[in-house]
């Protein structure tokens, strides 16, 4: 069926959990008026649940429809994605619990958004369903959440403050603080204990994906150094934000004829830095050994997550340098609690831009949010009170 003559706008499948909770309550104060979403999921008891929580923020949610959605039964979801223009999913870890809807909404010509911040998933979804997604006209975006939505547009927004048509450079530098829920401790985890596999499937995908004719991207990792401008100590960030920015200066050639993006944790002491490293490095170690693989997810189950009193007290500030054709840039990406707070305002403005900016970029299958969005997904951050500033220029 077109898009157009679809039942719902919108449906969030996984509303049940701590995110997609989050997620909900953010569309029921925030959807524009005449929005047409729905709530899917296995348990209509829970759902049930959640509407009643809705209805307490805006009256006419009473009445929100509710539909059954299973993601081990693939014509539950085949059937959601018929009925939506948009589908966003909050249920992970996405490698073990996504592939099903991203199938659904591929064949189905529905556009898609996760909050997925697992490398090994996006590009295993790439190989499995970008070319399908295309032909249908499905936008598949993954990382609409703070993986990757402040990076991604950030370093964008930095882009367009330096020359075209000329070798660009941009490091991004994060500084944040906040809790972390259940979910997405086991995606890390889970991440960690298959970077094996991880490393076959992304050699998988730079086989059979298009490169940029005539043009060099690519993401750098640097030692660990101390920054002289800002004085922070800079620590590379093993996470998907850096692999997303390359994938968008990949598809649009304002990012110069010649990109290279660097990605940082800035701490402010080396202590701070050197314990960050080790504690990473052994946290990885330990999710490839079942026991404690087992003892550190029963550390936070899935659904639970920081109190609303820890999520006013986290906050995010990614600053980026930019340099390229005599000219250097500085600008700062910055909000509130960033894995949660944010997070559902993010995924909320990033569905309802893709169900209601007419003007945003033509394309389809597996894409970025710079390039499914870019501008109009910038300006709804702004107004949503996400900040996006030219500091020296």
């Amino acid at each position: 069926m077109p898009k157009d003559q679809r039942e719902y706008d919108l449906v969030l499948l996984g509303a049940t959990g701590y995110t997609g909770g989050l997620t909900a309550e953010y569309l029921a104060r925030h959807a524009p008026a005449g929005c047409r979403w729905a709530l899917a999921g296995r348990s209509r008891v829970k759902l049930e649940a959640v509407r009643e929580r809705l209805a307490v923020i805006d009256g006419s949610l009473g009445d929100l429809p509710l539909l059954h959605a299973d993601v081990t039964d693939p014509r539950t979801l085949v059937s959601v994605a018929a009925a939506a223009r948009v589908v966003i999913t909050t249920v992970g870890p996405y490698i073990k619990h996504g592939e099903a809807v991203v199938a659904a909404c591929a064949s189905e010509g529905t556009d898609y958004v996760d909050l997925t911040g697992e490398p090994e998933f996006v590009d295993a979804m790439y190989l499995g369903h970008h070319a399908k997604a295309a032909a249908s006209g499905a936008r598949l975006v993954h990382a609409c959440g703070f993986d990757s939505v402040p990076h991604d547009l950030g370093a964008r927004f930095t882009v367009l403050q330096l020359p075209e048509g000329v070798p660009l450079r941009v490091r991004g530098m994060l500084r944040a603080g906040g809790a972390v829920s259940g979910g997405t401790l086991h995606s890390a985890i889970t991440a960690f204990s298959r970077a094996w596999t991880m490393q076959q499937v992304s050699s998988a995908r730079r086989e059979v994906e298009p490169r940029p004719a005539g043009r060099k991207v690519r993401a750098s990792v640097g030692p660990p150094h101390r920054d002289p401008s800002s004085g922070h100590w800079l620590v590379p960030l093993p996470t998907i934000d850096p692999m997303i920015v390359r994938r968008s200066a990949a598809a649009l050639s304002r990012y110069g004829p010649d990109f290279e993006y660097a990605h940082y944790a800035a701490l402010k002491r080396l202590p701070v830095a050197v314990a960050g490293v080790a504690g990473v490095g052994a946290l990885a170690a330990a999710a490839q050994v079942p026991p404690l693989r087992r003892l550190i997810l029963g550390r936070l189950t899935l659904g639970e997550g920081p109190s609303e009193e820890q999520r006013e007290r986290g906050w995010f500030s990614i600053r980026f340098v930019g340099e390229g054709g005599g000219r250097r840039v500085v600008t700062r990406v910055s909000g509130g609690d960033p894995g949660y707070g944010e997070t559902a305002k993010m995924l909320g403005e990033s569905a309802l831009c893709l169900a209601f900016d007419d003007d945003n970029p033509q394309a389809s299958g597996q894409l970025t949010t710079a390039v499914a969005m870019g501008e109009n997904l910038t300006e709804r951050l702004v107004e949503a009170g996400i900040r996006f500033e030219v500091l020296e220029a």
